[in-house]
């Protein structure tokens, strides 16, 4: 029998045709796509007699065990052959064992379904043998020094491997209140266990790329040899974030292993109407520093192979290997689905002829590790626990409903003692909201090494482009402030990996108008972290995003975003008005225990209005308290950022009439400080919500909403808004000017409130 895998970019197909014999495609004549794995390039003939085989019955029907796995190489990893003499026997057996019980997961969780014990399912069947492949080859635990895990919803049976227990699969198909992954707040097969650095899974697909990714780099700052292993479909290669992923991983030769599961379906799509060239594989070529390997994934021995010289390789830091698995999936793509819509009965009987336990039973029965008789008690063993576990997890308590609103945010006490206005010397230097925040960045990053300053344009002597980083790097050096691949969505998702394995990331977005393609990763991924883990995850972070008009940016450098991302529980959100507030919130945010959104109008980097004395090291403003910035009687305005100071010159314009006005800064969006809005509005009888963003449904609609919930018996006149006008902000002074709100307008709304 051979020692090593064939030359690089060849491959041996293991496909059986109707024949029973190994089946080769050319180019000219692709194999056919539901059996694993086509093989394009083929460099041995099916019809060659000489290719020794042992005919074996599994499944419903004959199929070949190749002796000779089939693995196809870049050729920048020599990769040994494993066969069975190269593992112990029990080891073997346990991991049958383990398959099996990873199948019988999933039957015996349709049937619960049937019967109304469950909701949903999502299916592990003809994926199993390459998950324990791996799964031997990876070392669980919590915490940095073990590997990380980003799954997707198909990884059961790594789950399983890794230690997950029978019981806790049917806690979380149950949705019970002990449900290890998510206390039943997500739906099943989204796994998230801490005690197994599995990180909490999202539904969005290829939401696990960049947070890998982020766990590899974390990997790498730390000098460990552990690896983050990063699953996901054949389908979710589409995804932009997936290019994102390979593209940085590569280019920083990070210790991290892209395992496809290519089962050829994204749900009813094959791969030849998703994919370019029928392959991930061949995707994966285009990125210099990524070795890649294709291999058949219904085949343990090969997968075993691959995966012990890939994750060699990483932990060897050689870089990053993209390992595509060419796999069958048995049962449709979730209990919400009918394959048989799609599939032909050949094609999915061409699949059970690779099922993947089939072939290891058949494997280990060759090889005199296991008696067929040994086989079907092992089997039997295995439906008696499921069983048994089912009927366990059944009587467990369903989550109490007062618990469905815990975990938003963090719930614990923060070790920060916080400061008041009073505590900055009114003689100190003044200071810039810019210089405010670079100041604030070498503070904390002084004070604590696990802040990390990373974006676009960040580092070196640039600093960004407002040069609120400047001097970081060549203060702390290039591996705690450093530039980011121009990909907003890949900075966000990167800091949810470091984040979770204990880094504090500070990122920039450059504009606000550009953090859109970061939206899946702030909405879905880092806003729920901890919710949807049950309090079980968590990935404190700051993104400092610059924002708002008055600049001549036109359309694209002038946005407003607070009103959105107000609505997304899980995120904290500041928006400061002056350089004081923004140290003291600044700090505040980065020694939370919460993902925070830092919003910056940028037409205050630099304003004199925003300028105030420099406030003390470590001076810590608490969030969810606003500032009263003027004290009135007559009326009260309510604004925050760049608004604050408009309010304030309509107020000592109004003064001049005998008006006392009440100007409230709110500081902080999420959490708002309701009770000192309140108290105001209660004390002046009149309200006048001030805001940049466009009128319509903005965040002064809520602030308005509140107002006329909790005090309108202390009304004396109707609530007012002044607001952006709906329409992107133009470019043209003129046409600036005439969509967003100016000191006029607010002071002409001020002025018939106090008249009404």
């Amino acid at each position: 029998m051979a020692n090593t895998i064939d030359s690089p970019d060849s491959e041996l197909s293991n496909s059986p045709e109707s024949n029973g014999t190994d089946g080769a495609a050319s180019d000219a004549e692709p194999a056919d796509t539901s059996a694993a794995p086509p093989d394009p390039e083929a460099v041995v003939d099916a019809s060659d007699d000489s290719l020794p085989v042992e005919e074996l019955m599994y499944g419903d029907g004959h199929a070949a065990i190749p002796e000779i796995p089939s693995i196809k190489s870049d050729g920048s990893i020599e990769i040994d052959q494993l066969t069975p003499v190269d593992f112990d026997p029990e080891d073997l057996r346990q991991r049958l064992r383990t398959m099996m019980l990873s199948r019988r997961l999933d039957e015996k969780m349709l049937t619960l379904l049937k019967q109304g014990k469950g909701h949903f399912h999502i299916g592990c069947a003809g994926h199993e043998a390459v998950q324990s492949a791996i799964s031997r080859y990876s070392i669980p635990g919590q915490g940095p020094g073990h590997d990380w895990f980003c799954f997707y919803y198909r990884d059961l049976c790594m789950a399983l491997s890794l230690g997950m227990t029978t019981r806790e699969a049917f806690l979380a198909h149950m949705a019970k209140a002990d449900d290890p992954n998510s206390g039943g707040r997500q739906m099943p097969e989204h796994f998230g266990l801490p005690h197994l650095n599995v990180m909490t899974t999202a539904s969005s697909v290829g939401a696990q790329f960049n947070p890998g990714l982020g766990f590899a780099l974390s990997i790498q700052q730390r000098g460990d040899d552990n690896y983050v292993y990063v699953s996901c479909g054949d389908g979710a290669t589409s995804q932009g974030d997936f290019h994102e992923a390979l593209n940085w991983a590569a280019r920083e030769q990070a210790p991290a292993l892209f395992l496809v599961q290519d089962n050829k379906y994204a749900i009813s799509v094959p791969i030849d109407e998703q994919t370019a060239g029928g392959t991930p594989y061949k995707l994966a070529a285009g990125y210099e520093g990524l070795s890649r390997m294709r291999v058949d994934g219904t085949n343990f021995f090969a997968s075993a192979s691959a995966a012990k010289a890939a994750i060699e390789h990483i932990r060897a830091g050689k870089g990053p290997v993209c390992l595509v698995a060419d796999v069958v999936r048995l049962l449709p793509h979730s209990s919400s689905d009918d394959h048989t819509k799609y599939r032909t009965p050949d094609e999915l009987e061409a699949d059970r002829q690779i099922d993947p336990i089939s072939r290891m039973e058949a494997a280990l029965i060759a090889e005199d590790l296991i008696t067929e008789e040994e086989v079907d008690a092992m089997r039997e063993e295995v439906h008696e626990d499921v069983d048994a576990a089912a009927e366990w997890a059944k009587k467990q308590a369903d989550p109490a409903p007062e618990t469905a609103t815990k975990h938003v945010f963090f719930e614990g006490e923060l070790d920060i003692t916080y400061n008041s206005e009073d505590d900055v010397d009114e003689d100190a230097e003044p200071i810039v909201m810019v210089d405010a925040i670079n100041r604030t960045l070498k503070e904390e990053m002084a004070r604590d090494e696990s802040i990390i300053v990373y974006g676009e344009d960040v580092a070196g002597d640039k600093g960004g482009v407002f040069t609120a980083t400047k001097d970081l790097t060549a203060e702390f050096g290039g591996d705690r402030c450093f530039n980011s691949p121009l990909a907003e969505g890949s900075i966000v998702g990167t800091a949810v990996g470091y984040a979770a394995s204990g880094y504090k990331p500070v990122v920039e977005i450059q504009f606000a108008d550009y953090i859109w393609p970061a939206m899946q990763q702030l909405r879905n991924q880092v806003a729920p972290f901890r919710y949807r883990s049950n309090d079980g995850w968590s990935c404190p972070m700051v993104v400092r995003v610059p924002c708002g008009g008055y600049i001549h940016g036109g359309l694209c450098h002038s946005q407003n975003i607070e009103s959105i991302f107000g609505h997304t529980p899980g995120l904290k959100v500041a928006m400061p008005s002056t350089a004081a507030d923004t140290k003291g919130l600044l700090a505040t945010a980065i020694r939370m225990e919460d993902p925070v959104l830092f919003l910056e109008h940028k037409a205050l980097y630099r304003a004199a209005s925003a300028r105030t004395p420099t406030p003390p090291e470590n001076y810590t403003l608490p969030f969810g308290k606003a500032r009263v910035a003027r004290e009135g009687s007559d009326l009260t305005i309510i604004a925050y950022g760049l608004m604050v100071q408009k309010a304030l010159n309509v107020a000592k314009e109004l003064e001049k009439d005998d008006v006392d006005v009440e100007v409230i800064d709110l500081r902080t969006i999420v959490p708002l400080d309701s009770e000192t809005i309140l108290d105001s509005v209660k004390k002046t009888n009149r309200a006048l919500v001030v805001y940049e963003d466009q009128e319509f449904i903005g965040f002064g609609a809520e602030i308005a909403a509140q107002i006329g919930d909790e005090a309108f018996q202390y009304l004396d006149a109707p609530i007012r808004r002044v607001a952006g006008e709906f329409t992107p902000i133009p470019f043209a002074h003129s046409l600036e000017r005439a969509v967003l709100p100016s000191d006029e307008g607010i002071f002409e709304a001020a002025r018939d409130l106090v008249a009404f």
